[in-house]
């Protein structure tokens, strides 16, 4: 005991999450992983959704938004039909650019600028991890920036002892290809593997295409009993036509798969890397450290700016749009290009130590994390339908410096466990305004200290108890924190109370069985503003989420020890309070006038009692499928999603607007109730030999037509999929 509280001392400054299992097949990754196995998820004290490698291939989850559908508490929705911009909101979270969820990847940052820009205009094909995590409680002290509501961490394949791999393909209707390698293994104390992906496609409207491919490496280098290295690197790029929405008339006369912008594209480049070193100090103590860095080029050019009542093209090419007639996209001599490069790395060393220092059997988790950001911002207007250069009209450097770092321990009495914790997030923002003309530098910077404390009980080895509650927190972006002409700007952090209570329970062999219930207080919640369709400044407010989250899980031969397995899984999410509390004050101009699109200083509509817009009150995921152990599966799967609002006004209708039905905001396409849809998939496989497994899937089954958001216009759900293809093992 000596030894190990001498190790604490000298280590407490250091960072968590230790991961000591070498299973007999494989190497494992270190700490860096937030949950390693299935098993593991009641060692965690909060609610938490591990979505496994046999989920994944058995469902022919093509994208991730297929896969997060079957996590109770989350909701996306799809935008280009591949998933490869998803919007991500977990427990009433609008889901828009998926700005409020944080993104792990075998629990290091992912996203390209989590502190200063947390949009997702990146995301990795889900087809190249084994396993997805979700977490949604106290055990989001360890993580961040973004604790207001989840986290989502991607697992990495780990490296096999015996050297193998798989080719498989996948092809289907509206041009759909899909091909995967992966070969990989250990040779003596050296592995590694390589994993490569090209899919390409049409997307869910005319004129909408993309084409990517990813490349993914792994090494590792078991030194000795002591010591590990784990090496990554990651090369993806794409190449899609990207647009935004529909009009109400163009809807109504074109159907949902029109769209006239041929001539935007979208692509982009990524490079990252990174390693890990773990320490095994002994049996109780492992200190982990990371380093990852990455950098990431986009460029997207498209005719029309942000929404369809945008005027570059001109008044008459508008009010085309908003009445429903066809336009020539070639005759609007102007086009866009938003140029961008972000490059992100940072350091962050962990600890994890089981001791007994306060007479009571405990585990400590510790963690330090020093992380950088650089944005490099252009942008360019062109003056013909294809311009793919022009008039520079910004210039904008941003940078982001944050400085992390969280105690947990966890005291084990017996079946009771207590985890009182504490993370504290330390910004600084810079601006560089470098436009001729207009230059400029300004500065904000913040420091928040965010509690949070967990409480488990098992009083049975079926069931686990579990309360939880954390400050929830999630910083500004640049953008909103420091205005074009260098001054700051008064806005703090989203911030949040989150309280939750609930059991994850295996009442019998073959069942599974989990409830929560939460409550999600926020003091400041962010809305609108550079992230939102309209270009309304950015605005706070107050919002209360809450209520409960179901999954369950039936496998008929593990309960009955047969070979037939009929099965049955739903996964529903209730969300009776979605209520702003007040109304959502618009942050001043630059120079220091109010919008005058925020009359009184609020956004247009707000207040308190009104539903918070893109939270559905039901969100529902029901499998019925059968299964039988010589390899074959069948089933099909009901998503459904209930009515929502795109508006804090709450409009039904964007023909009830105050300024009129025949405004150009009722004619938008933007405001109005989008209806609750259901869709229906279905999925089967046979496993023919050992090493060859053929598999069928339709995507929307009954090709249903739905509105999927209005952010930007009328977005529509992607029309129905057929694939077919193999995976050979080898």
């Amino acid at each position: 005991m000596n030894l190990v509280s001498t190790r604490l001392t000298a280590l407490m400054s250091a960072l968590v999450v230790s991961n000591n299992l070498y299973a007999e097949e494989t190497i494992e990754l270190p700490a860096v992983e937030i949950i390693s196995h299935a098993d593991r998820l009641n060692s965690l004290s909060g609610s938490a959704t591990i979505l496994d490698q046999k989920t994944l291939d058995r469902d022919q989850v093509f994208n991730v938004n297929e896969a997060l559908r079957k996590v109770p508490g989350v909701n996306v929705r799809d935008e280009d039909g591949f998933g490869l911009r998803p919007n991500i909101g977990i427990r009433g979270m609008n889901p828009f650019r998926s700005t409020k969820t944080l993104f792990l990847e075998d629990g290091l940052p992912l996203n390209f600028a989590p502190y200063g820009d947390n949009d997702i205009y990146y995301h990795p094909p889900v087809e190249r991890y084994e396993g997805i995590e979700v977490m949604k409680g106290a055990d989001l002290t360890q993580y961040g920036p973004q604790t207001l509501s989840g986290a989502i961490n991607y697992l990495t394949p780990q490296i096999t002892r015996k050297p193998g791999g798989f080719a498989s393909f996948t092809g289907g209707n509206r041009d759909y290809l899909n091909g995967h390698m992966r070969y990989g293994g250990m040779v003596d104390k050296f592995g590694g593997m390589v994993d490569y992906i090209h899919k390409e496609g049409d997307g869910s409207r005319d004129n909408t295409f993309a084409k990517l491919d990813d490349v993914n490496l792994k090494g590792v280098i078991d030194i000795n009993a002591r010591h590990a290295l784990i090496f990554r690197g990651d090369f993806y790029r794409e190449d899609s036509q990207a647009t935004f929405g529909l009009t109400e008339a163009e809807y109504r006369n074109f159907g949902p798969r029109y769209n006239p912008f041929k001539n935007d594209r979208f692509t982009t480049q990524r490079w990252a890397t990174s390693a890990t070193h773990e320490y095994h100090v002994n049996d109780d103590v492992t200190l982990s450290t990371s380093f990852y860095w990455s950098a990431f080029h986009r460029d997207w050019w498209r005719q029309m700016n942000q929404q369809p009542t945008d005027n570059q093209c001109g008044s008459g090419f508008r009010d085309a749009r908003l009445n429903g007639a066809v336009v020539d996209v070639d005759s609007c001599n102007f086009t866009r290009g938003r140029l961008r490069d972000y490059e992100a790395w940072g350091i962050a060393p962990t600890l994890h130590a089981k001791h007994a220092l306060f007479g009571v059997d405990s585990e400590l988790d510790a963690g330090f994390r020093a992380h950088f950001e650089n944005q490099y911002r252009l942008t360019e207007d062109g003056n013909t339908p294809t311009a793919r250069t022009g008039t520079l009209i910004e210039n904008n450097d941003r940078f982001a410096d944050a400085y992390a770092g969280f105690v947990q321990n966890k005291f084990i009495l017996g079946q009771w466990t207590a985890t009182p914790g504490v993370r504290v997030e330390s910004i600084s923002y810079r601006r560089d305004n470098k436009l001729p003309g207009q230059q400029a530098v300004g500065a904000n910077d913040m420091t928040e200290a965010l509690p949070s404390f967990a409480l488990t009980y098992s009083p049975l080895k079926q069931a686990t108890l579990f309360f939880g509650m954390h400050r929830g927190f999630a910083p500004p972006r640049v953008e909103d924190s420091v205005y074009n002409n260098g001054n700051s700007v008064e806005i703090g952090p989203e911030k949040s109370w989150n309280y939750e209570v609930g059991v994850r329970s295996k009442p019998a062999r073959g069942v599974k069985t989990d409830l929560t219930f939460f409550h999600n207080d926020y003091q400041a919640l962010t809305v609108l503003g550079t992230v939102g369709g309209n270009d309304t400044p950015v605005a706070q407010g107050r919002a209360l989420f809450q209520g409960i989250e179901f999954m369950n899980r039936l496998d008929a031969a593990e309960l009955f020890n047969g070979s037939h397995n009929p099965y049955l899984q739903i996964t529903y999410t209730w969300l009776p309070t979605a209520e702003t509390t007040s109304a959502f004050h618009c942050l001043p101009l630059s120079d220091g006038s109010v919008s005058p699109l925020c009359p009184g200083g609020n956004v247009y509509g707000s207040g308190p009692g009104k539903r918070s817009p893109y939270a559905p009150e039901h969100l529902l995921t029901a499998t019925v499928g059968y299964a039988h152990s010589n390899g074959f599966d069948i089933h099909l799967e009901t998503v459904f999603v209930g009515e929502q609002f795109s508006d804090f006004m709450n409009l039904a209708s964007g023909a009830d607007h105050p300024n009129g039905p025949n405004s150009i905001e009722a004619l938008s396409g933007q405001y109005g109730k989008i209806n609750g849809y259901a869709i229906v998939n279905f999925a089967s496989s046979y496993q023919v030999y050992k090493s060859l497994n053929l598999h069928v899937s339709i995507k929307n089954l009954l090709d249903n037509q739905y509105i999927a958001d209005r952010v930007r216009g009328i977005l529509p759900g992607s029309p129905r999929l057929v694939q077919a293809g193999f995976k050979y093992e080898f």
